[in-house]
């Protein structure tokens, strides 16, 4: 995974704690602050103290879906303005639509290769 973007803060949500640490240790190696939750509630409120610029949530959580937390973070001051990636096992067109209509910006169908997550990462606003 090659980058030359600037340096992110991201906020991983994934109830699968073991991909999820490996990809924050990718992102990390790559220069960007990284955080990491596994459910849905403690990610609403990490996104109000950590502020950052990229979320990548999974969409199957055990406590609230990752619809509905898009939903919540888009209706709030501190997730208004941030990136939301789907990074989901849900990949046909119907899901992607569906992370569309909740607020995503992106929807990446796991497992997602680290060249396609740093040309998301070096095309972000």
């Amino acid at each position: 995974m090659t980058t030359a973007c600037a340096p992110a803060r991201i906020l991983i949500i994934d109830d699968n704690a073991d991909a999820s640490e490996a990809l924050a240790t990718l992102l990390t190696i790559r220069g960007h602050e990284v955080e990491t939750r596994t459910d849905g509630i403690s990610g609403i409120a990490a996104v109000a103290h950590f502020k950052p610029n990229v979320v990548l949530l999974d969409i199957g959580l055990p406590d609230v879906n990752g619809y509905e937390v898009a939903r919540q973070l888009r209706a709030s001051a501190d997730g208004h303005h941030v990136t939301l990636v789907a990074v989901t096992g849900y990949g046909l067109p119907a899901d992607r639509i569906r992370s569309a209509e909740a607020g995503f910006d992106h929807h990446l169908t796991k497992p997602v290769s680290p060249e396609e997550l740093a040309r998301l990462m070096n095309a972000r606003t």
